[in-house]
């Protein structure tokens, strides 16, 4: 039998998640306790830097291009300024 979710813990108290007002989207903790709790993952921490390399500048792209398709499918929270989708979408500098 498979387990499921991510084999972390999702809470921000666990220090493996950003609190909405901090940005929202994983840690740097969190991001190597998934890469532990799911071996050959290739996830990475959010782009944020102001000149990212090309490689980095694509990620970026390719986030913002889908948490776009998500404020659509999300009305919500696409609306609210406070939503985890709008605080990630910030600090991904979108």
């Amino acid at each position: 039998m498979a387990s499921k979710g991510m084999g972390i813990k999702t809470s921000v108290k666990s220090g493996n998640f950003r609190a909405t007002k901090e940005g929202a989207g994983m840690t740097k903790k969190g991001v190597a306790a998934f890469r532990k709790a799911n071996p050959g993952s290739k996830l990475k921490t959010a782009v944020t830097t102001k000149t990212p390399s090309p490689a980095e500048a694509k990620r970026r792209a390719s986030y913002c291009a889908r948490s776009e398709g998500q404020m659509k499918d999300f009305p919500d929270a696409a609306k609210d300024p406070n939503s985890r989708l709008r605080q990630a979408r910030k600090r991904w500098r979108c």
